[in-house]
């Protein structure tokens, strides 16, 4: 079996590694915090990411907030 350097491991398992990272830093959150404080941090987290994506998507705010809150 060939030895894998750093870059092809995160190449070949890059979702493997991001899932492990994360679910270490949930639990952790969870059992220091509790699982209330846990899941407003996630929520958070996940907020942060999805902001920070649509910026490098150089995505309109202003259109996206209406979109969010029309009138039905």
């Amino acid at each position: 079996m060939d030895a894998y350097t750093l870059a092809e491991l995160w190449k070949r398992h890059r979702g493997k590694i991001t899932g492990v990272i994360l679910g270490l830093a949930f639990g952790w959150f969870a059992i220091i915090y509790g699982i209330l404080k846990a899941l407003f941090v996630a929520a958070c987290v996940f907020a942060g990411y999805y902001v920070g994506k649509r910026l490098d998507e150089r995505v309109d705010f202003r259109e996206l907030f209406s979109r969010l809150f029309q009138e039905r």
